[in-house]
Protein backbone atom coordinates (compact mmCIF):
# COMPACT_ATOMS: atom_id res chain seq x y z
CA UNK A 1 0.00 0.00 0.00
CA UNK A 2 1.03 3.46 -0.28
CA UNK A 3 1.89 5.28 2.44
CA UNK A 4 2.76 8.52 3.16
CA UNK A 5 3.85 10.05 6.54
CA UNK A 6 3.11 13.87 7.43
CA UNK A 7 6.55 15.31 9.58
CA UNK A 8 8.36 12.37 8.10
CA UNK A 9 12.19 13.93 9.66
CA UNK A 10 11.55 13.77 13.29
CA UNK A 11 13.38 11.16 14.23
CA UNK A 12 10.56 8.60 15.62
CA UNK A 13 8.52 9.23 12.49
CA UNK A 14 11.83 8.78 9.92
CA UNK A 15 12.32 5.16 12.06
CA UNK A 16 8.98 4.56 11.08
CA UNK A 17 9.37 5.33 7.47
CA UNK A 18 12.18 2.88 7.52
CA UNK A 19 10.58 0.37 8.55
CA UNK A 20 6.88 0.31 6.88
CA UNK A 21 9.73 0.16 3.89
CA UNK A 22 11.19 -2.84 4.91
CA UNK A 23 7.60 -4.50 4.93
CA UNK A 24 7.44 -3.08 1.13
CA UNK A 25 4.90 -0.45 1.47
CA UNK A 26 5.69 2.18 -0.96
CA UNK A 27 6.58 5.18 1.90
CA UNK A 28 6.47 8.69 0.66
CA UNK A 29 6.52 12.10 2.97
CA UNK A 30 6.75 15.34 3.93
CA UNK A 31 8.53 17.72 6.70
CA UNK A 32 8.47 21.56 7.26
CA UNK A 33 12.91 20.99 7.52
CA UNK A 34 14.31 18.32 6.00
CA UNK A 35 17.43 18.29 7.37
CA UNK A 36 19.89 15.21 8.36
CA UNK A 37 20.78 13.01 9.70
CA UNK A 38 17.40 11.83 8.77
CA UNK A 39 16.84 13.42 5.43
CA UNK A 40 20.13 11.55 4.29
CA UNK A 41 18.69 8.11 5.88
CA UNK A 42 15.45 8.31 4.30
CA UNK A 43 16.40 9.03 0.72
CA UNK A 44 19.48 6.77 0.68
CA UNK A 45 16.44 4.11 1.59
CA UNK A 46 14.44 5.17 -1.24
CA UNK A 47 11.63 7.17 0.55
CA UNK A 48 10.25 10.59 -1.73
CA UNK A 49 10.74 13.64 0.69
CA UNK A 50 8.72 16.87 0.04
CA UNK A 51 9.26 20.03 1.72
CA UNK A 52 6.28 21.52 3.40
CA UNK A 53 2.40 21.06 3.96
CA UNK A 54 0.99 21.40 0.35
CA UNK A 55 -2.54 18.93 0.31
CA UNK A 56 -0.87 18.67 -3.76
CA UNK A 57 1.27 15.82 -2.19
CA UNK A 58 -1.92 14.02 -1.12
CA UNK A 59 -3.23 13.58 -4.62
CA UNK A 60 -3.80 10.95 -5.89
CA UNK A 61 -5.02 9.82 -2.26
CA UNK A 62 -2.34 7.52 -0.41
CA UNK A 63 -3.75 4.46 1.39
CA UNK A 64 -3.10 5.82 4.57
CA UNK A 65 -1.61 8.99 6.36
CA UNK A 66 0.68 8.51 9.33
CA UNK A 67 0.60 11.81 10.91
CA UNK A 68 3.33 12.80 13.09
CA UNK A 69 3.04 14.29 16.73
CA UNK A 70 4.41 17.87 15.48
CA UNK A 71 1.26 18.06 12.87
CA UNK A 72 -1.79 20.15 14.57
CA UNK A 73 -5.26 21.30 13.37
CA UNK A 74 -4.42 24.23 10.62
CA UNK A 75 -1.64 22.29 9.07
CA UNK A 76 -3.13 22.77 5.23
CA UNK A 77 -2.40 18.82 4.62
CA UNK A 78 -3.74 17.65 7.91
CA UNK A 79 -7.23 20.14 7.20
CA UNK A 80 -6.98 18.24 3.67
CA UNK A 81 -6.91 15.02 5.73
CA UNK A 82 -9.81 15.38 7.51
CA UNK A 83 -11.45 17.11 4.84
CA UNK A 84 -11.18 14.37 2.57
CA UNK A 85 -11.81 11.41 4.87
CA UNK A 86 -8.89 10.12 4.15
CA UNK A 87 -7.66 6.82 6.46
CA UNK A 88 -5.18 8.08 8.87
CA UNK A 89 -3.40 7.00 12.08
CA UNK A 90 -0.84 8.20 14.81
CA UNK A 91 2.77 6.79 13.98
CA UNK A 92 2.57 4.76 17.56
CA UNK A 93 -0.61 3.31 16.40
CA UNK A 94 0.62 2.11 13.29
CA UNK A 95 3.86 0.51 14.74
CA UNK A 96 1.83 -1.42 17.29
CA UNK A 97 -0.38 -2.64 14.76
CA UNK A 98 1.88 -3.82 11.94
CA UNK A 99 5.18 -4.33 13.95
CA UNK A 100 5.30 -4.59 17.05
CA UNK A 101 2.38 -7.39 17.78
CA UNK A 102 3.25 -10.76 18.90
CA UNK A 103 6.47 -9.87 19.42
CA UNK A 104 8.89 -9.52 22.90
CA UNK A 105 9.13 -5.69 23.03
CA UNK A 106 12.04 -4.44 25.41
CA UNK A 107 11.13 -0.75 25.40
CA UNK A 108 13.61 1.81 26.90
CA UNK A 109 11.87 4.82 28.75
CA UNK A 110 12.87 7.80 30.66
CA UNK A 111 13.76 11.96 30.21
CA UNK A 112 17.40 11.11 29.83
CA UNK A 113 19.23 8.27 28.26
CA UNK A 114 16.39 6.59 25.57
CA UNK A 115 18.38 7.01 22.46
CA UNK A 116 21.78 5.77 23.72
CA UNK A 117 20.36 3.16 26.08
CA UNK A 118 18.64 1.84 23.12
CA UNK A 119 21.09 1.53 21.14
CA UNK A 120 23.43 -0.07 23.43
CA UNK A 121 20.76 -2.32 24.19
CA UNK A 122 19.78 -3.64 20.56
CA UNK A 123 23.72 -4.17 19.93
CA UNK A 124 23.80 -6.27 22.91
CA UNK A 125 21.62 -8.23 21.17
CA UNK A 126 22.88 -8.48 17.85
CA UNK A 127 26.58 -9.71 19.32
CA UNK A 128 24.65 -12.11 21.04
CA UNK A 129 23.50 -13.84 17.82
CA UNK A 130 19.70 -12.49 18.52
CA UNK A 131 19.31 -9.89 15.48
CA UNK A 132 16.99 -8.17 16.96
CA UNK A 133 14.88 -5.59 15.31
CA UNK A 134 14.47 -1.83 16.69
CA UNK A 135 13.67 1.57 16.33
CA UNK A 136 15.62 4.56 17.84
CA UNK A 137 15.22 8.00 17.70
CA UNK A 138 19.12 8.70 16.31
CA UNK A 139 21.40 6.71 14.31
CA UNK A 140 23.10 3.94 16.01
CA UNK A 141 26.91 3.63 14.67
CA UNK A 142 27.02 0.37 15.15
CA UNK A 143 24.12 -0.46 12.96
CA UNK A 144 24.17 2.84 10.56
CA UNK A 145 20.54 2.46 10.15
CA UNK A 146 17.75 3.94 13.07
CA UNK A 147 15.01 0.96 12.92
CA UNK A 148 14.77 -2.63 10.99
CA UNK A 149 12.64 -5.19 11.05
CA UNK A 150 15.18 -8.09 12.27
CA UNK A 151 15.04 -11.53 11.98
CA UNK A 152 14.20 -12.65 15.61
CA UNK A 153 11.12 -12.10 17.94
CA UNK A 154 12.50 -9.46 19.73
CA UNK A 155 12.92 -5.63 19.49
CA UNK A 156 13.95 -3.04 20.75
CA UNK A 157 12.52 0.41 21.25
CA UNK A 158 12.93 4.08 22.19
CA UNK A 159 10.00 4.59 24.64
CA UNK A 160 8.80 7.90 24.32
CA UNK A 161 6.39 9.48 26.96
CA UNK A 162 5.66 12.97 24.31
CA UNK A 163 2.05 12.58 22.84
CA UNK A 164 0.88 10.59 19.52
CA UNK A 165 -1.03 12.85 17.35
CA UNK A 166 -3.22 15.73 18.03
CA UNK A 167 -6.37 13.20 18.25
CA UNK A 168 -4.18 10.76 20.77
CA UNK A 169 -2.77 12.44 24.05
CA UNK A 170 -1.58 9.41 25.38
CA UNK A 171 2.07 8.72 25.62
CA UNK A 172 3.58 7.74 22.90
CA UNK A 173 4.84 4.71 24.60
CA UNK A 174 1.42 3.19 26.03
CA UNK A 175 0.88 1.69 22.64
CA UNK A 176 3.85 -0.55 22.35
CA UNK A 177 3.16 -2.92 25.35
CA UNK A 178 6.90 -4.22 26.26
CA UNK A 179 7.50 -7.20 28.49
CA UNK A 180 10.98 -5.86 29.36
CA UNK A 181 10.52 -2.14 30.29
CA UNK A 182 13.87 0.32 31.43
CA UNK A 183 12.62 2.98 33.47
CA UNK A 184 15.72 5.23 33.04
CA UNK A 185 15.25 8.35 34.63
CA UNK A 186 12.26 10.83 34.94
CA UNK A 187 12.06 14.77 35.37
CA UNK A 188 10.06 17.51 34.23
CA UNK A 189 10.04 18.19 30.72
CA UNK A 190 8.21 18.46 27.55
CA UNK A 191 6.56 21.43 29.19
CA UNK A 192 4.69 22.03 26.29
CA UNK A 193 2.21 19.39 26.99
CA UNK A 194 2.41 17.74 30.68
CA UNK A 195 1.48 20.80 32.99
CA UNK A 196 4.04 19.29 36.22
CA UNK A 197 5.93 16.52 36.88
CA UNK A 198 2.96 14.35 38.64
CA UNK A 199 1.14 14.05 34.92
CA UNK A 200 4.82 12.81 33.41
CA UNK A 201 4.33 10.01 36.34
CA UNK A 202 1.06 9.05 35.68
CA UNK A 203 1.61 8.57 31.90
CA UNK A 204 4.66 6.28 33.05
CA UNK A 205 1.96 4.85 35.49
CA UNK A 206 -0.01 4.02 32.42
CA UNK A 207 3.30 1.80 30.93
CA UNK A 208 3.93 0.42 33.87
CA UNK A 209 0.29 -1.19 34.13
CA UNK A 210 0.36 -2.80 30.70
CA UNK A 211 3.73 -4.61 30.99
CA UNK A 212 3.27 -8.27 32.11
CA UNK A 213 3.61 -10.34 35.69
CA UNK A 214 6.15 -12.61 33.41
CA UNK A 215 7.65 -9.36 31.95
CA UNK A 216 10.74 -7.00 33.88
CA UNK A 217 10.70 -3.77 34.95
CA UNK A 218 14.32 -2.42 35.43
CA UNK A 219 14.85 1.55 37.39
CA UNK A 220 17.42 2.81 39.43
CA UNK A 221 17.13 3.33 42.84
CA UNK A 222 17.97 6.74 42.66
CA UNK A 223 15.05 8.87 41.43
CA UNK A 224 12.23 9.51 43.60
CA UNK A 225 10.19 9.81 40.50
CA UNK A 226 10.39 6.39 39.49
CA UNK A 227 9.46 5.05 43.01
CA UNK A 228 6.16 7.10 43.16
CA UNK A 229 5.44 5.45 39.55
CA UNK A 230 6.03 1.93 40.83
CA UNK A 231 4.27 2.57 44.26
CA UNK A 232 1.21 3.58 42.37
CA UNK A 233 0.93 0.12 41.76
CA UNK A 234 3.04 -2.68 40.01
CA UNK A 235 2.06 -6.37 38.71
CA UNK A 236 5.67 -7.02 37.50
CA UNK A 237 8.94 -8.46 39.28
CA UNK A 238 11.76 -4.94 39.59
CA UNK A 239 14.95 -5.26 39.01
CA UNK A 240 17.06 -1.91 40.73
CA UNK A 241 20.47 -0.37 39.21
CA UNK A 242 22.91 1.69 41.14
CA UNK A 243 23.57 1.73 44.89
CA UNK A 244 21.61 -0.60 46.91
CA UNK A 245 20.15 -1.87 44.02
CA UNK A 246 21.02 -5.45 42.39
CA UNK A 247 23.06 -4.18 39.67
CA UNK A 248 25.78 -1.84 41.02
CA UNK A 249 29.60 -0.73 39.37
CA UNK A 250 32.77 0.09 41.12
CA UNK A 251 34.36 2.65 38.99
CA UNK A 252 37.65 2.19 37.89
CA UNK A 253 38.48 5.23 35.97
CA UNK A 254 36.98 8.17 37.06
CA UNK A 255 35.45 9.16 33.71
CA UNK A 256 33.35 6.14 33.58
CA UNK A 257 35.51 4.44 30.83
CA UNK A 258 35.85 1.51 32.92
CA UNK A 259 34.01 -0.06 35.19
CA UNK A 260 33.40 -3.06 37.10
CA UNK A 261 29.67 -4.87 37.18
CA UNK A 262 28.47 -6.48 40.21
CA UNK A 263 24.90 -8.40 39.81
CA UNK A 264 23.43 -9.29 43.77
CA UNK A 265 27.27 -9.25 44.70
CA UNK A 266 28.61 -10.89 42.41
CA UNK A 267 31.30 -9.83 39.76
CA UNK A 268 30.16 -10.06 36.32
CA UNK A 269 33.14 -8.44 34.43
CA UNK A 270 34.68 -4.93 33.46
CA UNK A 271 34.12 -2.46 30.63
CA UNK A 272 36.19 -0.64 28.57
CA UNK A 273 34.89 1.12 26.31
CA UNK A 274 34.98 4.54 24.21
CA UNK A 275 32.11 6.25 26.26
CA UNK A 276 32.37 8.80 29.32
CA UNK A 277 30.42 10.02 32.31
CA UNK A 278 28.22 8.37 35.00
CA UNK A 279 24.90 8.89 33.00
CA UNK A 280 26.36 6.18 30.61
CA UNK A 281 28.05 4.29 33.63
CA UNK A 282 23.84 3.96 34.50
CA UNK A 283 22.85 3.12 31.16
CA UNK A 284 24.87 0.28 30.76
CA UNK A 285 23.83 -1.27 34.02
CA UNK A 286 20.18 -0.77 32.87
CA UNK A 287 21.35 -2.58 29.29
CA UNK A 288 22.96 -5.03 30.86
CA UNK A 289 19.56 -5.95 33.63
CA UNK A 290 17.13 -6.37 30.49
CA UNK A 291 19.63 -8.09 28.14
CA UNK A 292 19.84 -10.81 30.95
CA UNK A 293 15.85 -11.11 31.26
CA UNK A 294 15.74 -12.40 27.48
CA UNK A 295 18.86 -14.81 28.11
CA UNK A 296 22.12 -12.75 27.52
CA UNK A 297 24.74 -13.75 30.39
CA UNK A 298 26.13 -10.71 31.51
CA UNK A 299 29.30 -11.54 30.38
CA UNK A 300 28.45 -11.62 26.88
CA UNK A 301 26.49 -8.27 27.41
CA UNK A 302 29.69 -6.59 28.89
CA UNK A 303 31.65 -7.63 25.93
CA UNK A 304 29.22 -6.30 23.78
CA UNK A 305 29.38 -2.83 25.69
CA UNK A 306 33.47 -2.99 25.43
CA UNK A 307 33.14 -2.75 21.28
CA UNK A 308 30.01 -0.39 21.69
CA UNK A 309 29.77 2.70 19.12
CA UNK A 310 27.55 5.44 20.50
CA UNK A 311 25.26 7.18 18.70
CA UNK A 312 25.13 9.85 15.84
CA UNK A 313 24.74 13.35 17.39
CA UNK A 314 25.94 12.33 21.16
CA UNK A 315 29.01 13.65 21.85
CA UNK A 316 30.18 12.70 19.00
CA UNK A 317 33.38 13.93 16.98
CA UNK A 318 32.72 15.74 14.21
CA UNK A 319 35.84 17.41 13.28
CA UNK A 320 39.24 18.04 14.22
CA UNK A 321 40.94 21.17 12.86
CA UNK A 322 44.56 22.60 13.81
CA UNK A 323 44.20 20.55 17.24
CA UNK A 324 40.81 21.90 17.90
CA UNK A 325 38.04 19.04 18.49
CA UNK A 326 34.46 19.93 17.74
CA UNK A 327 31.66 17.62 19.11
CA UNK A 328 28.09 17.48 18.24
CA UNK A 329 25.34 16.48 21.13
CA UNK A 330 21.53 16.24 21.19
CA UNK A 331 21.66 17.67 24.99
CA UNK A 332 18.43 19.82 25.38
CA UNK A 333 18.06 19.65 29.22
CA UNK A 334 19.92 21.04 32.35
CA UNK A 335 20.38 17.56 33.10
CA UNK A 336 21.68 16.16 30.00
CA UNK A 337 24.28 19.29 29.56
CA UNK A 338 25.30 18.99 33.39
CA UNK A 339 26.10 14.90 32.64
CA UNK A 340 27.48 15.41 29.81
CA UNK A 341 29.93 18.30 30.22
CA UNK A 342 30.98 16.16 33.12
CA UNK A 343 32.12 13.25 31.53
CA UNK A 344 34.05 15.05 29.07
CA UNK A 345 36.15 17.43 31.29
CA UNK A 346 36.62 14.20 33.47
CA UNK A 347 38.49 12.46 30.38
CA UNK A 348 40.23 16.31 29.35
CA UNK A 349 41.44 16.99 32.21
CA UNK A 350 42.37 20.68 32.45
CA UNK A 351 42.11 20.88 28.60
CA UNK A 352 39.98 24.45 27.40
CA UNK A 353 36.39 23.79 27.34
CA UNK A 354 33.80 25.83 25.29
CA UNK A 355 30.08 25.17 25.15
CA UNK A 356 27.73 26.48 22.54
CA UNK A 357 24.20 26.07 23.43
CA UNK A 358 20.84 26.43 21.19
CA UNK A 359 17.55 26.50 23.75
CA UNK A 360 15.71 25.10 20.93
CA UNK A 361 13.29 22.40 22.85
CA UNK A 362 9.80 23.31 23.11
CA UNK A 363 10.63 23.17 26.78
CA UNK A 364 13.51 25.15 26.35
CA UNK A 365 11.37 28.10 24.42
CA UNK A 366 8.91 28.15 27.39
CA UNK A 367 11.70 29.18 29.53
CA UNK A 368 10.60 25.68 31.47
CA UNK A 369 14.48 24.66 32.64
CA UNK A 370 15.85 28.71 32.44
CA UNK A 371 16.78 28.59 36.29
CA UNK A 372 19.00 25.14 35.88
CA UNK A 373 20.93 26.42 33.17
CA UNK A 374 23.28 28.31 35.17
CA UNK A 375 24.46 25.21 37.06
CA UNK A 376 24.63 23.14 34.57
CA UNK A 377 27.16 24.30 32.75
CA UNK A 378 29.85 24.69 35.32
CA UNK A 379 31.89 22.36 34.00
CA UNK A 380 32.49 24.43 31.10
CA UNK A 381 35.31 27.47 30.64
CA UNK A 382 32.94 29.17 28.62
CA UNK A 383 29.31 29.30 27.13
CA UNK A 384 28.12 30.95 24.08
CA UNK A 385 23.97 30.75 24.06
CA UNK A 386 22.49 31.23 20.92
CA UNK A 387 19.22 33.38 21.03
CA UNK A 388 16.55 32.46 18.36
CA UNK A 389 14.47 35.09 16.80
CA UNK A 390 11.31 33.31 18.95
CA UNK A 391 12.64 32.73 22.33
CA UNK A 392 10.03 33.91 24.38
CA UNK A 393 12.23 34.72 27.73
CA UNK A 394 15.45 36.47 28.42
CA UNK A 395 18.52 34.18 27.94
CA UNK A 396 20.39 37.39 28.62
CA UNK A 397 19.90 37.29 32.15
CA UNK A 398 20.39 33.29 32.66
CA UNK A 399 23.89 33.90 31.22
CA UNK A 400 24.59 36.73 33.80
CA UNK A 401 24.15 34.34 36.43
CA UNK A 402 26.10 31.49 34.97
CA UNK A 403 29.48 31.13 37.14
CA UNK A 404 31.95 30.82 33.55
CA UNK A 405 32.03 33.31 31.45
CA UNK A 406 28.95 33.67 29.12
CA UNK A 407 27.79 35.41 26.28
CA UNK A 408 24.56 35.49 24.04
CA UNK A 409 24.89 35.42 20.15
CA UNK A 410 21.90 35.86 17.99
CA UNK A 411 23.73 34.86 14.88
CA UNK A 412 25.85 31.61 13.56
CA UNK A 413 28.19 34.28 12.39
CA UNK A 414 29.00 36.02 15.71
CA UNK A 415 28.86 32.10 17.54
CA UNK A 416 31.84 31.31 14.92
CA UNK A 417 33.87 34.95 15.38
CA UNK A 418 33.59 34.15 19.16
CA UNK A 419 34.88 30.85 18.99
CA UNK A 420 37.78 32.02 16.51
CA UNK A 421 39.06 34.46 18.56
CA UNK A 422 39.06 32.31 21.84
CA UNK A 423 39.43 28.20 20.92
CA UNK A 424 43.56 27.76 20.94
CA UNK A 425 45.20 24.44 19.62
CA UNK A 426 43.57 21.61 22.30
CA UNK A 427 40.04 23.47 22.99
CA UNK A 428 37.10 21.13 23.02
CA UNK A 429 34.62 22.71 21.28
CA UNK A 430 30.78 21.12 22.26
CA UNK A 431 27.89 22.11 20.23
CA UNK A 432 24.44 21.08 21.99
CA UNK A 433 21.19 21.43 20.20
CA UNK A 434 18.30 18.98 19.61
CA UNK A 435 17.95 20.32 15.97
CA UNK A 436 20.10 20.85 13.05
CA UNK A 437 21.78 24.10 14.19
CA UNK A 438 21.69 25.77 10.93
CA UNK A 439 24.85 23.58 9.84
CA UNK A 440 26.86 25.61 12.24
CA UNK A 441 29.30 22.33 12.96
CA UNK A 442 30.42 22.44 8.92
CA UNK A 443 30.35 26.01 9.10
CA UNK A 444 32.53 26.39 11.78
CA UNK A 445 35.13 23.81 11.30
CA UNK A 446 35.42 25.65 8.05
CA UNK A 447 35.61 28.89 9.75
CA UNK A 448 38.44 27.39 11.59
CA UNK A 449 40.78 25.80 9.09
Amino acid sequence: MHIHILGICGTFMGSMAVLAKELGHHVTGSDANVYPPMSTQLEAQGIELTQGYDPAQLEPAPDLVVIGNAMSRGNPAVEYVLNKGLPYVSGPQWLADHVLQGRWVLAVAGTHGKTTTSSMLAWVLEHAGMSPGFLIGGVPQNFSVSARLGGTPFFVIEADEYDSAFFDKRSKFVHYRPRTAILNNLEFDHADIFPDLPAIERQFHHLVRTIPSEGLVIHPTTEPALQRVIEMGCWTPVQTTGAGGQWQVKLLKEDGSEFEVMFEGQSQGVVEWDMTGQHNVANALATLAAARHVGVVPSMGIAALSAFKSVKRRMEKVAEVRGITIYDDFAHHPTAIATTLDGLRKRIGDAPLIAIIEPRSNSMKLGAHRDGLPESVVDADQVIWYAPANLGWDLGATAALCTVPSIVSDSLEGIIERVKSQAQPGTHVVIMSNGGFGGLHGKLAEALK
